[in-house]
């Protein structure tokens, strides 16, 4: 459901979307500040504010209490001790693009009464992503360091802070009586991967990104552990000062650089627009090779005096305002070009990555598609390129930087043979329409390793035979375990003799122990039946999924059936291919799969050595005289007599076609209570509505008792 426009929207709908957007941008918070665990990219929750300041702007007498117009972060956890901060930790207020950042100039003119040709100096520097921090000084020691928290009261971290290599205990040299210095905890990508490498190894938490990382080593229990995480500061601001080392912001940066900290040396003063703009494009440029993560640029008046007059509104500063990048996009350095190997044959060329973050996630990989792909772009390993990610899409290549591209550079020469050790040939297809298919194909099928694996993978996948406790992981467990090595279907139901026979046991295996290796033998155990659909489906033939596996199951009735089709197919018997072909729902594509499924030698003896392992089910040829044979029917509603799947298996029994949407096409709707908008335009459409009970009765079957 689309939501309601601000501009038409009442007063009524407006109070109930602000206190909807509270609620949903608290829960953001509280993930975000308090578990480091958060849900929403960057775009998606700086839309959500966006549209609660929309709101309030429309309707100012509607604003809330718990607004997040006013609130800052998030509640502080109860693990730590509270800090209350001498002065508010504020957030910023965002700007998206180079217009709003001119509008931000003319604001602050606007309020300080400045003309347009009047001096006014700003800083830019980077925003940093990491965990603002307040570090207390007394007479030049530490005596707190605290975390945002809610922008009043944050948690004591002093004891982690101490740990941090960047932040000094005592200030070198002179310095105020009371000084707070303010920043960010970050944490390089050089560190990232390290921690996550030794948190996969020992089976610890897995961090999503830098900042992610940052927030959860900085708030340990453990201080110790807060120290081997390498973590590390910048300093880019201030809260209580009993005396200033400085009149302007770049002043008393440079005087916290001379206390000790760390700051940012793309910190620059601009007196135009256009300057700090050029310089914001200029740091988007520089992300992917800082090593650290930033998500915008920061500018800030450069006067204290005239911030002091500036003052503050609601949760932010009026002198300030960052300047977001785009959250989905990012630049880095290509550093090689892998190709893929699917499951199908089919050959995916993938960039390696220097790591950037983009919209919340660390990226090494992105695809490049094809091999017309790679053409068209001209990249080359080497090459500066921009990439962009979208919400749980695998990230892609948008194209390349030109004038960065290194000296000598050269075109990327894809494969003419799978990178297997077979060395088999590269293929591509015919499309339907004659034309040369882009994908490029391995003809190796079940006879390349990277094909084999991965068909094993669907072999035991939930469509398939769904042997429980024998998932992806376990796949390549067995596929690379030199003492039950699982290559070939078979292999997994002689697993049990083997591990009777020998002298290594399963269940001396990391990872298992004698339950689970006998649960495991006994899910094996219970897959020796199985209904001809999904073995055909099993075994990963192109262009056969699950429903044409239905079709062909139910068309040929036994395996045996099947297994001849297959083999006449393959030795180019017309009469065989046009009675495969004359099937509803099969078409060529899939007679010339399953044709050069059947013709290779090796896939004959994997299915033979495979089925004498089983017991195969017959299949029930659907009634061709029954009286919804050749109708196409639609379920919809809340089924009460029979589950959905029950229904379909029913229907497709009966010579029936069951679709998932109402056209013209369609016969019969059968609508349980709750039917909408497929009944709905059933009626349009003047097609026959049935109910569960009329259902039974035309089909002649008792209705199910309950």
């Amino acid at each position: 459901m689309s939501e309601p426009d601000v501009e038409t929207m009442s007063a009524e709908e407006a109070a109930e979307e602000l206190k909807r957007l509270a609620a949903e941008i608290a829960e953001h918070d509280r993930r975000y500040y308090r578990e480091d665990a958060p849900t929403a990219s960057d775009a998606e929750y700086d839309a959500l504010r966006r549209r609660n300041a929309a709101i309030e702007a429309r309707f100012p007498s509607l604003i809330r209490e718990d607004s997040p117009s006013v609130r800052v972060g998030s509640e502080v956890s109860e693990k730590f001790g509270k800090i209350r901060h001498a002065l508010p930790m504020l957030s910023l207020d965002n700007a998206f693009s180079d217009e709003d950042v001119a509008d931000f100039a003319k604001r602050v003119r606007r309020f300080l009464k400045l003309e347009e040709d009047a001096p006014l100096a700003i800083t830019a520097e980077p925003k940093i992503d990491g965990l603002s921090l307040s570090i207390r000084y007394e007479r030049g020691e530490m005596v707190s360091a605290a975390t945002r928290g809610d922008g009043t009261t944050g948690e004591d971290v002093t004891r982690n802070a101490r740990t941090i290599a960047d932040i000094p205990n005592r200030l070198k040299g002179p310095a105020p009586e009371v000084f707070e210095v303010r920043g960010e905890v970050y944490m390089s990508h050089e560190a990232f991967a390290e921690l996550n490498a030794r948190q996969a190894e020992s089976g610890g938490q897995i961090y999503a990104n830098p900042r992610n990382a940052a927030a959860g080593s900085l708030r340990q229990l453990d201080a110790s552990i807060t120290r081997s995480r390498k973590l590390k500061f910048f300093a880019y601001a201030w809260g209580e000062a009993s005396e200033l080392p400085g009149e302007t912001q770049t002043e008393v940066v440079a005087a916290i650089a001379d206390y000790g900290f760390q700051v940012n040396a793309l910190m620059k003063r601009f007196d135009s627009i256009e300057g700090l703009i050029e310089h914001y494009h200029l740091i988007e440029a520089q992300r992917a090779s800082l090593g650290y993560d930033i998500d915008g640029v920061v500018y800030k008046v450069d006067d204290l005096a005239l911030q002091k007059r500036l003052g503050f509104v609601s949760r932010s500063p009026r002198w300030a305002i960052a300047h977001k990048f785009p959250a989905e996009k990012a630049t880095t350095v290509l550093k090689d070009i892998e190709i893929q190997v699917g499951r199908t044959g089919a050959l995916t060329p993938v960039a390696k990555l220097d790591p950037v973050t983009v919209g919340g996630v660390v990226v090494t990989n992105a695809t490049l598609h094809n091999a017309d792909e790679i053409a068209r772009l001209d990249i080359r390993i080497g090459d500066t390129v921009e990439i962009q990610r979208a919400g749980d899409v695998i990230p892609q290549v948008l194209g390349i930087v030109e004038d960065k591209r290194p000296k000598g550079a050269e075109p990327f020469l894809f494969p003419t043979v799978c990178p297997c050790e077979l060395k088999t040939d590269i293929v591509q297809e015919e499309t339907a329409s004659g034309a040369q298919s882009v994908v490029r194909r391995c003809t190796g099928e079940f006879a390349c390793p990277y094909q084999r694996r991965e068909h094993l993978k669907l072999f035991v996948s939930r469509k398939a035979f769904d042997i429980d406790g024998l998932g992806d992981k376990q796949v390549d467990f067995f596929y690379d375990d030199p003492d039950f090595p699982v290559r070939t279907p078979a292999d997994i139901f002689t697993l049990k003799r083997r591990n009777d026979a020998g002298l290594k046991k399963l269940r001396d295996k990391e990872g298992f122990g004698e339950v689970s290796a006998r649960n495991l033998f006994e899910a094996i155990e219970a897959r020796r039946t199985i209904g001809l659909d999904r073995l055909i489906f099993s075994f990963g033939i192109r262009h056969v999924g699950e429903a044409t596996a239905r079709v062909l199951a139910r068309a040929y009735g036994t395996f045996e059936a099947f297994h001849e089709a297959g083999l006449k197919i393959a030795a180019e018997d017309e009469a065989a291919r046009e009675e495969m072909d004359a099937l509803d729902d099969i078409g060529d594509a899939v007679v010339t799969a399953v044709a050069r499924f059947f013709s290779e030698d090796h896939n004959l003896k994997l299915v033979e050595a495979l089925v004498a392992e089983l017991q195969v089910e017959a299949v029930e040829k659907p009634a061709e005289t029954s009286p919804v044979s050749g109708k196409t029917v639609v379920f919809t509603g809340a089924l009460e007599k029979m589950t959905r799947d029950e229904a379909k298996a029913i229907a497709e029994g009966l010579g029936a076609k069951v679709a998932g949407s109402v056209s013209k096409k369609t016969d019969l709707v059968v609508a349980g209570p709750g039917a909408g908008s497929k009944l709905k335009k059933a009626s349009e459409l003047g097609i026959e509505v049935i109910d569960e009970d009329a259902w039974f009765a035309r089909i002649g079957r008792d209705v199910p008792a309950g």
